[in-house]
């Protein structure tokens, strides 16, 4: 005869979801992957989330782990970009030195003197944790709209002598550095426009260039974090893994499938997932 106490169930029925969690964290992390081998970027808006939601992560810890993953999963998929010479490194360097300056000091300076608890209203408290999913919820919806909508210029654009409008490519950098440092996200979707416009860059060799930006910060960023942060070797070398094999899914059936078709529906999906983070924050809080 077999006694199961109820407190011996609650165990094995949180184990079970436990497990299912993390294959489907697992599962995601290799589409993370598969949406930058097959569009060229996005995927690292995903990281947050997963983590968080399906690994149960705190979001503090979950945008230190992100910059690794996006950081790594950038490195490697910026190899075929540098075999086809699509990668300008002088772009890089402008462009690169003040997001990863940035990055830098928000993830040693800044994300350390948040408080714990920002603000309360009513019986709701604002809390780091909560405030930084928000922000990234945002970044989200812009990333979203960046996706969703269709870029003439990406089709007609015209080879023209490259140029550095170097105010505005120092504000860019920063501004994104600092949103990359707070929210664990590599920004390609701010960086590739400004590739284009500021610097002049066809789209092929922006979308080549934004990945070396984005694996520099991001690395750079994750490595600048305060002695105290815990960081599970173990778990953070899977997840890249699986995100990894991801990559080189995503760059086969980029040879198939025209991934600038299927960019507007990633779009739609970002934009639900971060209309979800949202209300998940706030009102189900």
């Amino acid at each position: 005869m077999t006694f199961v106490s109820v407190k011996g169930n609650e165990i094995s029925l949180s184990f079970r979801l436990s497990t299912v969690n993390c294959m489907e964290g697992y599962l995601a992390s290799i589409l993370i992957g598969v949406s930058l081998g097959l569009i060229g970027g996005g995927g690292s808006i995903l990281t947050v989330p997963v983590l968080v939601y399906l690994f149960n992560i705190d979001a503090v810890l979950a945008t230190a782990y992100s910059l690794f993953i996006v950081g790594t999963t950038s490195v490697v998929g910026s190899f075929s970009y540098f075999k086809k010479g699509l990668v300008n490194i002088k772009t890089a360097v402008v462009f690169g030195i003040p997001s990863i300056l940035s990055v830098f000091l928000t993830r040693a300076f800044i994300v350390p003197a948040i408080p714990h608890e920002i603000f309360s209203i009513g019986n709701f408290t604002v809390t780091k944790s909560i405030l930084l999913m928000l922000l990234f919820a945002l970044l989200m919806l812009f990333a979203s709209y960046s996706m969703i909508k269709k870029d003439k210029k990406a089709t007609e654009f015209i080879p023209q002598k490259q140029q550095f409008n170097y105010p505005l490519i120092l504000i860019e950098g920063t501004v994104v550095g600092v949103l990359t440092g707070l929210v664990g996200a590599g920004g390609g979707f701010l960086i590739i426009p400004a590739l284009v416009v500021l610097s002049k860059l066809p789209m092929k060799e922006a979308v080549g260039t934004s990945l070396v930006i984005i694996a520099a910060k991001s690395l750079i960023g994750f490595f600048g974090e305060s002695g105290e942060t815990i960081i599970d070797w173990i778990f953070l070398a899977k997840v890249t893994a699986f995100a990894i094999v991801g990559i080189f899914i995503g760059m086969a059936l980029s040879k198939k499938v025209d991934g600038s078709k299927l960019k507007p529906a990633f779009g739609w999906f970002v934009l639900v997932m971060g209309i979800y983070i949202i209300i998940k924050e706030t009102i189900l809080k």
